[in-house]
């Protein structure tokens, strides 16, 4: 059944992944659906739940730099990559890293790196913050269906198969966020 929590019950949402449960919460554009990256069976529901190819991969979402240094091969980012990517941190900027060994293979896909994001919207950080790490982002919507911009969408989507909501507000982008090349600086997603 799924349990709605408002913003003054993060500390059950947060358990709720603890548990293995995939949980949608706002972003700055859409509503997201997370679950704990170690955690591959929760991460086998969420993509069964979004009846998506498990080859295309899903970005992290942090309160802060310490959440996402884990998943990150630090040295082989270049220097004058790293102080764009400080710059843009906290705020609605992704960057595709070259993963570390610590970065589930199932979280990137098919894909060499690894998408990340340092979130300034506060429903999100305060949620990895009460779950104490990086969660799992990718949109809250079936295949190649919209993404949901309102926590009624996110019910009509997936009902009782998905385990939790975040009834919070969305941030004020209209569009998901850019998404960058940490080798290049390059935007992949504008």
């Amino acid at each position: 059944m799924l349990q709605r929590f408002p913003l003054a019950e993060l500390d059950a949402a947060a358990a709720l992944l603890h548990d293995g449960g995939v949980l949608a919460y706002p972003t700055e554009a859409v509503f997201g659906l997370g679950c704990d990256p170690h955690d591959q069976v929760a991460f086998e529901r969420l993509f069964a739940l979004k009846q998506r190819p498990s080859t295309q991969g899903v970005l992290l979402i942090a309160a802060d730099f310490g959440q996402v240094a884990r998943y990150i091969d630090v040295a082989a980012v270049p220097g004058e990559v790293w102080q764009q990517v400080r710059a843009s941190w906290p705020g609605p900027q992704t960057w595709i890293f070259p993963r570390a060994t610590d970065a589930p293979d199932w979280v990137a896909g098919s894909h060499a790196g690894i998408a990340l994001r340092v979130t300034a919207h506060e429903p999100a950080a305060a949620l990895c913050r009460a779950f104490g790490g990086a969660l799992v982002s990718t949109s809250a919507n079936p295949h190649g269906q919209p993404p949901a911009r309102a926590a009624q969408v996110v019910a009509e989507y997936f009902g009782d198969a998905l385990d939790g909501l975040l009834d919070a507000p969305l941030g004020d982008l209209r569009s998901p966020t850019v998404i960058r090349d940490a080798l290049s600086g390059a935007i992949i997603r504008p």
